[in-house]
């Protein structure tokens, strides 16, 4: 009953997805961010135990609720620790009513063709066994696509879907997330070229087979409704992609059933120095700001 339940708030809830799955590479930026220098830390266990406790700290906040939060997504150490002296994805689910997802990717390739693809992720069955046995709900994997070429563009695409039908022999509902750089000139057509291969893929999924679909904020307003309205689609929702929060919502509001997975518009504002009551009022109005863009179409 339980996965039924979560399937039907990430179909049909009111709301968006967190993302706090910041990973090696993009963790020292997130603790900068959030006002922790490096020289916080000597090794890399200690950053990790640095950004677990932001973490923490967003999800226990009172206004980090399934009432306006229904899914999070998690970095693979955040999943193996505790929030709230429970697992993290139960702490989630139970206490929060937050739905939880797992980031599996390991980094990118380097460019080639206009787009950088996943790079191999060496024991992933059991990752996703173990996942399962967390109490995860689905996964989260991104590429990226740097320029409107049809052929890099189709591969990245390719890719995702393979990747997708891994994840869904387990029973996980994969978040598939081809990143489109917000800075590309041709980041328009570009766009065009993935809603084809998009939707060509998602033809060829077997009946009964959902995934969930992470894209930047297109440049053509409801570029992307197709895919909001298409059977194998469980939910359509919206990377930040480096645009401050206010452009990221003003953009996100203008796109019928789409809702955001911000990462760093989320944690936008939010200090390590401010006392839990600032804390907890800037983050209460962060998730309102993204929960109101959200159910704006």
């Amino acid at each position: 009953m339980s996965r039924q339940k979560q399937a039907e708030q990430m179909r049909s809830g009111k709301g968006f997805i967190a993302a706090l799955d910041q990973s090696g590479g993009s963790t020292p930026k997130a603790l900068k961010l959030y006002g922790i220098g490096a020289d916080a830390w000597k090794t890399d266990e200690e950053m990790y135990g640095l950004i677990h406790q932001m973490r923490s700290r967003i999800a226990t906040a009172p206004a980090f609720t399934g009432k306006r939060v229904i899914g999070a997504i998690l970095f693979e150490k955040t999943m193996d620790g505790v929030i709230g002296g429970k697992p993290a994805a139960t702490y989630l689910w139970e206490e929060r009513g937050v739905v939880p997802f797992l980031k599996i990717d390991k980094g990118l390739e380097d460019e080639a063709d206009g787009v950088r693809l996943l790079k191999p992720i060496p024991g992933l069955d059991a990752l996703l066994k173990r996942a399962v046995a967390a109490g995860i709900f689905g996964t989260k994997e991104r590429s990226v696509i740097d320029a409107a070429s049809p052929a890099g563009i189709a591969a990245n695409v390719a890719q995702q879907f393979d990747l997708a039908k891994q994840v869904l022999s387990h029973g996980l509902v994969p978040i598939i997330e081809p990143e489109v750089t917000i800075s590309i000139a041709d980041k328009a057509e570009a766009e065009d070229i993935l809603l084809a291969e998009l939707k060509q893929n998602l033809d060829a999924l077997p009946e009964g087979q959902e995934v969930m679909l992470k894209l930047t904020l297109p440049t053509k307003a409801n570029l992307y409704k197709p895919l909001v309205d298409h059977p194998r689609v469980m939910r359509v929702v919206a990377l930040s992609g480096g645009y401050s929060r206010e452009e990221a919502n003003a953009l996100l509001a203008r796109n019928t059933g789409v809702i955001a997975s911000f990462s760093r518009a989320l944690t936008e504002g939010l200090s390590a120095r401010q006392s839990d009551a600032e804390f907890d009022a800037t983050l209460d109005a962060t998730i309102q700001s993204i929960y109101d863009a959200s159910v704006a179409g």
